[in-house]
C-alpha cells in the first residue's frame, strides 16, 4: 500500500543452550555461576546446620556456611545467536536424585575439582561418562593456588585424553568464560564426530 512503513525484518531468537555446572560438595559451584553469569544468579542456598552432622563431609571446608539445595541458575549471553543457560547442580550425595532431572537436555558439563578433595569429584565425573554428556574438568584454585599441573590432576582422576582439563578460578569471571570456552569447542567436536571420544 502506498505510504505505509516498510516492515522491519523478524528478529530471530538467539539459540539457547543448557550447560551443568557441577562436582562434589563445597567446589565452588554456586561461585562459578555467581561469577560468569550476566543476571543476578538465582540460588537455593540454605544455611548449613546440626542436622547435617555426621551427614556432611566438612573436611577440608570448615569454613562453608550454606549449602545449594536445589540448583543455581545463571545466564551468559556468547552473542547475538547464542546464549548458554547455566544450572548448578547441589553438591550432597543426599540431592544427587536431582541430577537426572536437570541433565535433561544438556549440551554439556563443567565438572569442578577441588584438589584438596578430589575424591568429591569422583561421582560426577562417573554421572557425565556413564550418560555419554560432554564435560570438562575445572580445577579450581582454591585461595588463587593451583598446586599441581593439569597433566597430573588428569592422571590423578583417571580421566582419557580427550576430556580437557583446565586449572580454573571459580571467582574469575574471565576465567570461568574460559571453562565454558572450552566446554563449547568439546560439544562442537562431538557433534562434528559421535566417535570422538564420550567414553
Amino acid at each position: 500500500m502506498a505510504g505505509s512503513e516498510p516492515t522491519a525484518a523478524p528478529v530471530a531468537a538467539p539459540d539457547t543452550v543448557k550447560i551443568l555446572i557441577a562436582g562434589g560438595f563445597g567446589v565452588g559451584k554456586t561461585t562459578m555461576v555467581g561469577a560468569v553469569s550476566e543476571i543476578a544468579p538465582l540460588r537455593t542456598e540454605e544455611p548449613l546446620t546440626v542436622a547435617g552432622l555426621g551427614v556432611d563431609d566438612l573436611k577440608g571446608i570448615e569454613e562453608k556456611r550454606s549449602t545449594t539445595v536445589a540448583l543455581d541458575f545463571g545466564r551468559i549471553t556468547i552473542g547475538d545467536d547464542l546464549v548458554l543457560y547455566l544450572f548448578g547442580t547441589p553438591g550432597q550425595q543426599r540431592f544427587w536424585f536431582m541430577w537426572n532431572d536437570l541433565a535433561i537436555g544438556a549440551l554439556g558439563a563443567v565438572v569442578l575439582v577441588d584438589v584438596r578433595r578430589p575424591e568429591c569429584s569422583f561421582a560426577a565425573i562417573d554421572f557425565f561418562e556413564c550418560r555419554h554428556i560432554p564435560f570438562v574438568v575445572g580445577v579450581n584454585g582454591f585461595h588463587g593456588q593451583h598446586p599441581y599441573p593439569a597433566d597430573e590432576i588428569r592422571e590423578s582422576l583417571a580421566l582419557p585424553a580427550h576430556v580437557p582439563v583446565l586449572l580454573c578460578d571459580a571467582r574469575e569471571r574471565n576465567s570461568c568464560r574460559d571453562v565454558l570456552t572450552a566446554l563449547l569447542d568439546r560439544a562442537i567436536a562431538v557433534t562434528a564426530d559421535p566417535d570422538a571420544g564420550l567414553v
